[in-house]
């Protein structure tokens, strides 16, 4: 049997051992009473999975004796990769989009702060916040069963966040967008490699914002007439492409 499922750092495994520390010892140990002999399987942040036992459980840490690996071929069916660049809302959507985007198979997160983003974030409050949002995809990859961890960058602004995309497929949600709605830009377009969606904040996008994005090869389109929140277009987008790609 493979266990408990938890999600490490492939810098944990050396010479087929995993020592684990920290929350994941906590959560193992303290909170799961596992022991020496109970089975696991590690995830790493590359999508391998790592079989194994529990072998000694010390104070502040726990060591797995790992007896076989699983390397994962195309990522796990994600094709092509869905990368959502979301400007920050406020309040817990953030985590919501992280959740329930890994749960709908998002391949990684970039998050920027839009012109009109409500909620902000200081340069001393990235290092934690994007551990924080790390984690959380973590937790919901280890809670549906994925393997892969979709990562989490941060970009201050939305110049940056174009400027570091080059999937084959780029799409603005705009509201502004009059003329082209997905369902006939898509019907026009062939199957990508990868795809890249970027959303704006509570109030929309700036229209210097969207001057950005086009200038970067992002194809404006509309959801349709009724407006949406950020995170149900963020959700709503995922589920669409997902559907038609045939990975739901």
């Amino acid at each position: 049997m493979s266990g408990r499922r938890f999600m490490i750092s492939s810098r944990s495994i050396q010479d087929n051992h995993a020592w684990l520390e920290g929350d994941l010892f906590s959560h193992m140990v303290r909170v799961l009473r596992l022991g020496p002999g109970a089975s696991v399987t590690l995830v790493d942040e590359q999508g391998a999975e790592h079989r194994g036992s529990i072998q000694q459980v010390e104070k502040e840490r726990v060591m797995v004796r790992i007896a076989g690996s699983v390397v994962p071929g195309n990522g796990e069916g994600e094709t092509p990769a869905i990368t959502i660049c979301q400007a920050l809302p406020k309040g817990e959507k953030t985590d919501l989009i992280l959740q329930k985007g890994t749960e709908l198979g998002v391949h990684d997160f970039r998050l920027f702060a839009g012109c009109r983003s409500v909620a902000r974030v200081r340069e001393e409050q990235h290092k934690g916040k994007l551990e924080r949002w790390n984690r959380i995809t973590a937790e919901a990859a280890r809670q549906c069963g994925r393997r892969r961890i979709p990562a989490v960058s941060w970009f201050p602004d939305a110049e940056r966040a174009a400027g570091s995309c080059d999937h084959e497929l780029r799409l603005l949600l705009w509201e502004g967008e009059r003329r082209q709605g997905l369902k006939n830009a898509l019907e026009q377009l062939p199957r990508p490699a990868s795809a890249i969606v970027a959303i704006g904040p509570e109030g929309g996008f700036d229209p210097r914002e969207v001057r950005c994005f086009i200038g970067h090869g992002f194809l404006p389109v509309s959801l349709g007439k009724r407006v949406l929140r950020t995170e149900t277009a963020s959700l709503a987008i995922t589920a669409i492409l997902q559907y038609i790609w045939g990975n739901m």
